[in-house]
């Protein structure tokens, strides 16, 4: 009995640490296809312009390719996924923005860095619909909340390296950059290889029953409360340095501190989250983040002062990485007993959110030209979306599902 107890609690050890090496193996693949490949553009993106490598406007088009390729990725990535296999495809997509970091040291010509850019988008599009629902299944119920946190605090790691790690290698060269950024790359990849979880036959088979009615709608809401949280978020992405900078006359300097915040809340903003959602459930914290963000999105418009813009730009920081395990969350606990949907469910809420993200960045844009550069006006647009994805998930909550689904949630 007791060499069967041994055994057991052996074999629970050695789970658990495979559990936690795939962790890490998700970890790695958001910081290297968001967080490097994404973020580490905004501050190359001057060196590229006073290096003469491309003209600004060619330069924020090669911006746009990286969105492009992301919305494909999120698109298509679960469909390679199934015509090879998911731990294959999630290492190709790792290769390949590895590859698209060293390839852009040598800014050959325009088509060819564009290609490039489109190539890290797209690998980062395909890891964020695969790398967490492959590993999260591995995980106990009541610890995936801060597991998914770990995974998504990559992105955020991302952000904080992007304002400290660029600005270091660019002392060096911006060919120095992009090589630097590749070995980092090549080393993360080689960290996460052996991590992924074994695929298991037949995994995807469970679940071809049909999602009930109030669940469906219940997703539908859930897909807009994520797009609309995407186009809430861009002032703060977009604008808050320029903001800080020329709106409020504090120079560029400042606004960069402020930026160092936001990346600060962004790597923490996971962990807090998926610890809170542990405690409350997802949907709870889910609102709770919604209820917070729209209130610091607007802070800026408000002029406060100093520590509230500190706490705007922290407290939104942590909800843009926050936000995405909270969400991955609520899907999983309204499709408890299906994998393959949830995957999909997944993939369509990333396509949601990547597009409602690039239309927001082009519509403020155009606000702002439109408004003589009136920057209240876009974080009070921020907020009002951020308002409006939590008028949706209550009025869904209160009125579209049945007492029923609210006892299967709770028993899930």
């Amino acid at each position: 009995m007791t060499e069967t107890a041994t055994h057991e609690t052996d074999r629970n050890h050695h789970d658990a640490h495979m559990a936690w090496r795939a962790i890490l193996s998700a970890f790695c693949a958001c910081l290297i296809g968001i967080g490097l490949a994404r973020f580490a553009y905004t501050p190359l993106l001057p060196a590229i312009v006073d290096n003469n490598w491309f003209e600004a406007s060619a330069a924020a088009y090669l911006g746009a390719a990286n969105l492009s390729g992301y919305l494909v990725g999120a698109l298509l990535g679960r469909t390679i996924a199934a015509r090879t296999s998911t731990v294959l495809t999630l290492r190709i997509m790792m290769l390949a923005a590895t590859a698209a970091f060293f390839a852009c040291a040598f800014p050959v010509n325009f088509p060819w860095f564009f290609a490039w850019r489109f190539a890290a988008g797209l690998a980062g599009g395909s890891l964020m619909v695969l790398a967490a629902p492959t590993v999260l299944p591995l995980i106990t119920p009541s610890r995936r909340g801060l597991a998914s946190g770990v995974i998504f605090m990559g992105i955020g790691a991302g952000v904080a390296l992007s304002g400290t790690l660029v600005p270091l290698l660019l002392q060096q060269g911006l060919r120095e950059t992009w090589l630097g950024l590749g070995a980092l790359s090549l080393l993360l990849t080689i960290i996460a290889w052996a991590g992924w979880p074994r695929e298991i036959a037949g995994h995807a088979t469970t679940s071809h029953h049909a999602t009930p009615v109030p669940k469906r709608w219940t997703l539908r809401a859930l897909y807009i409360e994520y797009a609309l949280n995407a186009a809430g978020w861009v002032p703060h992405m977009i604008f808050l340095v320029d903001f800080i900078a020329r709106g409020l006359g504090d120079g560029l300097q400042v606004g960069a501190e402020y930026w160092v915040l936001f990346g600060l809340g962004a790597t923490i903003g996971p962990i807090l989250a998926g610890h809170l959602a542990d405690r409350t459930g997802f949907a709870a914290a889910l609102r709770f983040a919604f209820l917070l963000e729209a209130l610091a999105v607007a802070i800026p418009a408000s002029r406060l002062g100093q520590a509230w813009l500190i706490a705007s730009s922290l407290i939104v920081g942590a909800f843009v990485t926050g936000t995405v395990p909270l969400m991955l969350g609520r899907i999983a606990e309204l499709l408890p007993h299906h994998p393959a949907q949830r995957k999909v469910a997944w993939s369509l809420a990333t396509v949601f959110f990547a597009l409602f993200q690039a239309a927001a960045a082009y519509g403020l844009s155009f606000v702002f030209a439109r408004t003589d550069g009136n920057y209240g006006v876009l974080f009070l647009i921020g907020a009002g979306a951020m308002v409006l994805a939590l008028a949706i998930d209550l009025f869904v909550a209160v009125f579209l599902r049945t007492p029923r689904e609210h006892a299967q949630d709770h028993d899930s």
